[in-house]
C-alpha cells in the first residue's frame, strides 16, 4: 500500500527518506530521538574519561581518547575527498579498525555501509553499484581468500568504482589504510544531522536482489536507548561481539553501545566456542547476543571447561528458530545469566525485547518476548503476519520502489513473518510468509540462488526451500528437475556457484531430484507443498 497522508519523502544530505512529522515529533518528545549524534557522544566520552577502554580486539585495547583521535583523522581525510552524504563501505571481520571507520564516516557526515566478509564478487558488485559507494576498506586476505585480488576484479566491472583501502596487509595496487593517517588535513568537521541517514545495510529479500535498508542517527539511537532500558545494561558492562559487525546486531554492540551505554565491546574475529568461553572469563563479559548455534555451542564449551560463566548476566538469542528446551537448559546451567528469546529484523531491530524475569522461564523459553518501543500488530488480530512500527525502524530503502508493498497505510512495516499472541502480550513467531532461509543467522534469498542455478547445464527447473536443521536453524535444499540423463549433486551446485562469485553460505546443502515441481494454474511453484513433501519424507 502507498504511504499514509502523513508520510512524505524528505531529502537529507542526498538521501531520500520516509518522514512522518507526527511520529517524528512523538519520538523527540519521548527522548528516543535526540538532537545530538554519536559524534557528540564520542567527543564527550573522550573529554570526560579519555582512558576508558571502549573496544577490545585481541591485544588491542582502544580507549576513548585514541578512538576519537583516529576517527577524527580519518574523517578529515574522507571529508577532503568526498561530499557529505557519500557512502563509505567496509568489508571487514570483527576488527577494531571497523569501529574507527564507522565513526569516521559519522564524523564526516557520511553513510557507513558494512558488508559481510563472506560475500563474494556477485553480491559485492551489486551492493557497491547500488549504494554508490565512494570508498571501501578491506583486508588483504582473510580466511584464505584474497580480498585485494577480488576488489581488483570488482572495480574493473564498475563504471564508477570506489577507492579501495587495505586495512591489514600489503596494499598492492590499492591504498594502505595506515597511509591515510600520515597527512590528514586539518579542518573542522560540521556536526551531523541526527535525522540524516547514518547507515545502509543490505538484507536478502525474497525477490532476488538484496535491498538496502537505511537507518538514521536517530533510529539507531532509539534502538540503543531501548536496549539500555530492557537489557540490564549498566556502565562498565561488556558485550562479547561474536556476531558479524556487518549484521545489525553485531554493529550496534560494537559501534554504539560503548559510547551510548557506557559498555565495552570485546570483538571476536572468528567464532570458536572454546575461545568465546575464555573471552567471557578473561574480560568478565556481562552480555552476549547471538543466533541459536552460538548459544548451543557456548553451552557445550562452558560445560567442557567446567565453568558456569559467573559474570554473564544476559544471553539474547534470536535470528533463527530457538528451541524452548535450549533456553531452559542454558538458563539452568549458567550461574546467573538470564537467557531469553527476542525477535526483530534489519528493518525493525529488536521488535521484541525478550523476558528478563528469572521467575518467568516459561515465557522466556516459549515466546519471543514482549514488544519494547515498537508497536506490533498481527494481520488477523490474535495471529497472522507481524506488522511493526516504532522509532527504531528503518527510514526507508535505498530504492523507494522497494517500499511499495512494505508498509501499510498507517506506516506499519510488513515483516513477512507469521506470529501469534500468547498470554495477552507475548509474541510467538510461527513461520514466514516469505521464503527467506535463515541459516546460522545468515539470510539467504532462494530466488537469488535459483536465478543463478537455473543456468546450470544439468538443471531444467529448480526450487530452493529451507528445512529445519538442529544445528544451523535451517538448511537450504535444492529441489531439481534435471535435464535428461543428468544427476546434479551438491558438489556440482557448489562448483557452479563459486565460479559465479557467490558466498559459500548461500550454497544449498541438500539436493532432491524430482520429475516435476508442483505448480498452481498460473504456473507458480508451490513451495509449501515442496516443504511438506520433504518433511514427510524425513519422517
Amino acid at each position: 500500500m502507498a504511504p499514509s497522508d502523513t508520510t512524505e519523502r524528505r531529502s537529507i544530505a542526498g538521501h531520500s527518506i520516509r518522514w512522518d512529522e507526527q511520529r517524528a515529533r512523538s519520538a523527540y518528545e519521548s527522548g528516543y530521538w535526540v538532537r545530538e549524534t554519536l559524534a557528540e557522544a564520542l567527543a564527550r566520552t573522550a573529554a570526560e574519561n579519555p582512558g576508558r577502554v571502549l573496544v577490545v580486539d585481541g591485544p588491542v585495547r582502544l580507549d576513548a581518547h585514541t578512538l576519537e583521535d583516529r576517527a577524527t583523522a580519518l574523517a578529515r581525510v574522507l571529508a577532503s575527498r568526498f561530499e557529505q552524504g557519500s557512502v563509505i563501505s567496509f568489508m571487514l571481520p570483527n576488527w577494531h579498525e571497523a569501529v574507527i571507520i564507522y565513526l569516521a564516516a559519522t564524523l564526516a557526515r557520511m553513510v557507513a555501509h558494512p558488508i559481510l566478509p563472506s560475500l563474494r564478487e556477485h553480491d559485492l558488485c551489486y551492493m557497491l553499484r547500488d549504494a554508490g559507494s565512494r570508498m571501501i576498506f578491506i583486508p588483504e586476505e582473510f580466511r584464505n581468500h584474497s580480498y585485494s585480488a577480488m576488489l581488483g576484479g570488482v572495480v574493473r566491472q564498475l563504471d564508477h568504482p570506489p577507492q579501495v583501502a587495505v586495512v591489514r596487509g600489503e596494499p598492492g595496487s590499492h591504498q594502505a589504510y595506515s597511509a591515510l593517517f600520515r597527512d590528514a588535513p586539518r579542518q573542522d568537521l560540521p556536526a551531523p544531522d541526527p535525522d540524516a541517514v547514518r547507515m545502509i545495510m543490505y538484507t536478502s529479500g525474497t525477490t532476488g536482489s538484496p535491498k538496502g535498508v537505511m537507518h538514521s542517527h536517530n533510529s539507531i539511537h532509539a534502538l540503543i536507548r531501548q536496549l539500555g532500558e530492557h537489557w540490564l545494561v549498566e556502565p562498565g558492562d561488556s558485550f562479547l561481539v561474536a556476531s558479524p559487525i556487518s549484521h545489525i546486531g553485531g554493529s550496534i554492540y560494537a559501534f554504539e553501545c560503548p559510547l551510548l551505554l557506557g559498555a565495552c565491546a570485546v570483538l571476536m574475529e572468528q567464532w570458536r566456542p572454546e575461545d568465546a568461553v575464555q573471552h567471557l572469563l578473561k574480560e568478565r563479559c556481562t552480555h552476549f547476543a547471538g543466533a541459536t548455534p552460538f548459544l548451543l555451542q557456548l553451552l557445550e564449551a562452558a560445560r567442557h571447561a567446567s565453568t558456569r560463566l559467573p559474570d554473564l548476566k544476559v544471553f539474547i538469542c534470536g535470528g533463527a528458530s530457538v528451541p524452548p528446551s535450549l533456553i531452559r537448559e542454558a538458563a539452568d546451567y549458567f550461574e546467573r545469566a538470564l537467557v531469553t528469546r527476542v525477535y526483530g529484523s534489519t528493518e525493525v531491530p529488536v521488535t521484541t525485547v525478550g523476558v528478563f524475569d528469572s521467575r518467568d522461564i516459561d515465557h522466556a523459553a516459549e515466546t519471543d518476548g514482549r514488544p519494547g518501543i515498537a508497536s506490533v500488530r498481527l494481520s488477523e488480530g490474535g495471529s497472522g503476519e507481524v506488522l511493526a512500527r516504532g522509532p527504531q525502524m528503518l527510514v526507508g530503502y535505498v530504492h523507494p520502489g522497494d517500499e511499495e508493498t512494505a508498509f501499510d497505510a498507517e506506516g506499519y512495516y510488513h515483516t513477512g513473518d507469521l506470529g501469534q499472541w500468547t498470554g495477552g502480550d507475548h509474541l510467538v513467531i510461527t513461520g514466514r510468509l516469505r521464503d527467506l532461509i535463515i541459516r546460522n543467522g545468515e539470510n539467504i534469498s532462494p530466488k537469488e540462488v535459483e536465478d543463478l542455478l537455473v543456468r546450470h547445464p544439468d538443471i531444467e527447473e529448480i526450487a530452493i526451500v529451507g528445512l529445519p536443521d538442529p544445528h544451523t536453524g535451517e538448511r537450504a535444499c535444492a529441489v531439481i528437475v534435471p535435464r535428461t540423463g543428468a544427476q546434479p549433486a551438491v558438489v556440482d551446485l557448489k562448483d557452479f556457484l563459486l565460479e559465479q562469485g557467490v558466498a559459500k553460505f548461500k550454497i544449498p546443502e541438500q539436493v532432491a531430484l524430482w520429475d516435476s515441481l508442483p505448480k498452481n494454474d498460473a504456473g507458480k511453484v508451490l513451495k509449501h507443498r515442496i516443504r511438506a513433501t520433504l518433511d514427510e519424507a524425513a519422517g
